[in-house]
């Protein structure tokens, strides 16, 4: 397949976004047989019924990423209403999770005829993972259901791993298909872009994906999922062994870092602060 860059790519048509909170995304995936429905991070109850009730769906999966309230927030409810398994990590303690997950295990959802691998991604958490499928249904394009860790244009913050570990998972996502759509959990694409500018101005693939980014916010419209091609280009988290990505990170630490991590741990403590 192509690895060519689209910075908006157009969504599976088996996904439904369904925004919350304020910049929250949970993601339902429908089955083969357009009935059923797996969510991801469904952290408002209320959002996701909405929707199963308005597209006729039912639930027949949970799978969670990550311990945070607003990923996990409308597990008990949900749960309750369609007795549906739940499956998350392992090395977590999630209520409600009837399925614990460990990096190298996969999902079988045959009722919805998906399939999934699971990543280990800690950095975020302690023990955040990854959903990752090479295909949905006809289209051929992976997806990655990434929670916290991986952002369109950014990363997660690290409440409870290391640089190292963030790196790590970073590193690890990053090997994925380039036409990998990659679904992340919040719309933080302006402000992670921005920052992204900051660190490397003279990207001009960076420039162009802000550009569209903040047209496409301007129309109201989600700039997620994002492209894993994309990620590779303008995501300085994704580029911290680049010159230009390690120049930005010298000038912060008012030495050269001393590695690739001391390079990824400067730009991400620049922008904890960024403004």
């Amino acid at each position: 397949m192509s690895d060519s860059i689209e910075f908006c790519p157009e969504p599976h048509a088996r996904v439904l976004t369904v925004p919350a909170f304020s910049d929250n995304y949970l993601w339902l995936i429908r089955g083969a047989d357009g009935r059923q429905a797996a969510v991801v991070d469904p952290g408002d109850a209320a959002a996701i019924q909405t929707v199963l009730d308005s597209e006729g769906l039912t639930l027949a999966a949970i799978l969670l990423t990550h311990h945070h309230a607003d990923h996990v927030g409308g597990v008990p409810a949900l749960r309750q209403a369609w007795g549906c398994p739940v499956f998350g990590p392992r090395a977590e303690a999630i209520p409600g999770v009837d399925h614990p997950l460990d990096a190298g295990d996969s999902i079988r959802l045959d009722a919805l005829d998906l399939q999934f691998d699971v990543i280990a991604v800690p950095g975020h958490t302690r023990g955040h993972i990854a959903y990752f499928t090479r295909q949905l249904g006809p289209d051929a394009r992976p997806a990655l259901f990434c929670g916290d860790t991986l952002f369109a244009g950014g990363c997660g913050r690290l409440f409870e791993g290391t640089p190292a570990q963030m790196l790590d998972s970073l590193d690890r996502l990053a090997a994925l298909p380039g036409e990998t759509l990659v679904y992340c959990a919040h719309e933080y694409t302006v402000s992670n872009l921005t920052f992204a500018r900051a660190v490397e101005p003279g990207n001009q693939a960076l420039a162009t994906r802000l550009e569209q980014a903040l047209s496409r916010r301007a129309e109201g419209k989600a700039t997620v999922p994002g492209q894993l091609a994309a990620e590779r280009a303008t995501n300085p988290f994704l580029r911290a062994d680049q010159p230009s990505v390690k120049a930005a990170a010298a000038g912060r630490l008012g030495a050269a870092p001393a590695d690739t991590v001391g390079s990824f741990a400067a730009i991400r403590e620049w922008k904890n602060v960024f403004r």
